[in-house]
């Protein structure tokens, strides 16, 4: 039985997949961790305040942590889990550059940690998919535009900048990102190659974020097993690509 505990417990991702944890035979939730909503029930668990995080793993050792919150919070939660030995699932977004050394610097050679801003399936299948078209449209004009809930915080979006991550390195060049943050749309990716006479659109879109907690749900199981060194992995690991 894989014992997990969640960060963000409140929150829609976070929510999400302790619904989903709760659901799983071969998983239980052992604890859960919010700066809001303080002793509501998840489950048989209670949502415990996070500042009492160090006590609270002490007491109920999970294997796995999931952190789906802010930058700053999963900094620290991050840093905690590996004090006590927990492995992770992060899909937080919207680290700087001096956020995410920090984390996995803590992570290093302690403990194993899925981090990916996007746990769904076909997300890391798009990622791949424009890095090779990138390979072969290597002239055409690309465009990344991607939309989200207004309530969304940060823009862009961390599955958009690992686009053009992906991107910058196959091109060799920046690639511009547009952001639209309107009413409650979930999640839409599109890379877009114009060349002359053509152009190939590359979208993904998410109908809602049950495809997000279902990606977690594989990270979970993986990096729960004992098979893998420590350090930071991606959903390319999870999904073997």
């Amino acid at each position: 039985m894989i014992k997990v505990a969640i960060c963000g417990a409140a929150g829609r991702m976070g929510s999400l997949v302790a619904q989903n944890v709760l659901q799983e035979e071969d998983m239980n939730l052992v604890a859960a961790f919010d700066i809001k909503d303080i002793g509501r029930s998840v489950g048989d668990v209670r949502i415990s305040d996070v500042k009492r995080i160090h006590d609270v793993l002490s007491e109920t050792k999970p294997d796995i942590l999931v952190d789906f919150t802010v930058a700053s919070g999963a900094v620290e939660n991050a840093k905690a889990a590996a004090e006590h030995g927990v492995n992770l699932v992060i899909g937080t977004t919207g680290f700087t550059k001096e956020q995410h050394k920090e984390m996995c610097t803590a992570i290093d050679k302690k403990i194993s940690a899925v981090i990916s801003p996007n746990f769904a399936v076909g997300v890391n299948v798009f990622w791949k998919m424009i890095g090779d078209a990138a390979k072969y449209l290597s002239d055409a004009d690309v465009e990344i535009v991607e939309a989200h809930h207004k309530r969304k915080k940060d823009a862009p979006s961390g599955t958009a900048k690992k686009a053009a991550e992906i991107l910058r390195t196959s091109l060799g060049r920046e690639v511009s990102v547009h952001s639209i943050r309107s009413g409650d749309i979930v999640g839409d990716h599109l890379v877009l190659f114009a060349g002359d006479g053509e152009r190939l659109e590359i979208k993904h879109q998410a109908h809602s974020r049950q495809a997000f907690a279902s990606g977690a749900i594989k990270a979970i199981r993986w990096v729960a097993s004992a098979k893998k060194g420590k350090g930071v992995f991606s959903m390319n690991d999870v999904l073997g690509m």
